[in-house]
């Protein structure tokens, strides 16, 4: 009898000792949970420190996914490493259309642009003909662009990105997030991108000196809320929302990566909610 209620008793410590272990383990799990951001939608994030290279968060990072107009940032490196004369007059030409998209702009065969306003348009409002317009006029023409593109790449150490055109309309423009924090950090260089990419508007003058007026893609830049350094974002059903920036969240500069995201809001949520995390933490004192 006495050895059955001690078997009854060590039953119960068994059980007693289980429930305790996982009463442990899920709340170390609740604690995991709270060292990153919530529910972030993007397929592909990386969270860097500018400065150290210390990486506060990553997700995916090494994934090789298209980047659409993220593009747009190699191509302004491309153009003034070259030295072009920026004010020298480029007419937008038909060949400078979208003939993989099929997607519009506003820049009709005929208008007269320089290409600093060529270079503006297309780092604030992703604009693919003046994208395309800086590829076809630079020397040698675009295939000789796409070549240097390709060829800053390996330089920077972007081994897992490739580049086919200067817009990011192919799928076949792919890179990492790894890969963009690098360049994101070289184009943080040239203050000329940090000045286009965080402009919110700007007007040119077409046809008969009409005026049109551009914004910028990125609503972040635009709600004047966030310390926004350089701004890149990119669209394409292949890609995905795209977002990558240099900005300073609890006061750190960071370079931030969003790839592959889903919904049209999706990477501002993501930013949003990456910010939350990053002023949650800095409040308790937490280091990252």
């Amino acid at each position: 009898m006495r050895e059955k209620g001690q078997r009854h008793l060590h039953l119960l410590e068994k059980i007693v000792a289980g429930l305790a272990l996982a009463a442990v383990l899920g709340l170390s799990a609740g604690f995991a949970r709270a060292d990153e951001p919530a529910a972030l939608r993007s397929a592909s994030v990386l969270v860097q420190d500018a400065a150290s290279g210390e990486t506060l968060y990553a997700k995916n990072q090494s994934a090789v996914l298209p980047i659409a107009s993220i593009t747009k940032l190699m191509t302004a490196i491309v153009i003034l490493d070259a030295k072009v004369d920026l004010q020298q007059r480029v007419v937008i030409s038909g060949d400078d259309y979208d003939q993989v998209k099929g997607t519009r702009s506003r820049l009709r065969a005929g208008t007269p642009l320089t290409r600093d306003e060529l270079l503006l348009l297309a780092l604030m409002s992703s604009e693919n003909r003046a994208a395309a317009a800086l590829a076809r006029t630079y020397p040698g023409g675009a295939e000789v662009f796409v070549a240097a593109m390709n060829a800053k790449a390996r330089e920077l150490g972007m081994n897992d990105t490739r580049f086919v055109d200067s817009s990011g309309l192919s799928p076949d423009n792919v890179s990492s997030a790894r890969d963009l924090a690098r360049l994101v950090a070289k184009a943080h260089e040239y203050p000329l991108i940090r000045e286009y990419s965080t402009r919110t508007s700007a007007t040119v003058e077409s046809f008969g000196g009409r005026r049109l007026g551009f914004s910028n893609t990125n609503r972040l830049v635009r709600g004047g809320q966030w310390e926004i350094a350089l701004s890149k974002t990119g669209y394409i059903a292949e890609a995905g929302r795209c977002l990558v920036m240099r900005v300073r969240m609890a006061s750190r500069e960071l370079n931030v990566i969003l790839l592959d995201s889903w919904g049209r809001l999706s990477r501002i949520g993501d930013a949003n909610r990456i910010r939350k995390w990053l002023e949650s933490n800095a409040v308790t004192g937490k280091r990252l």
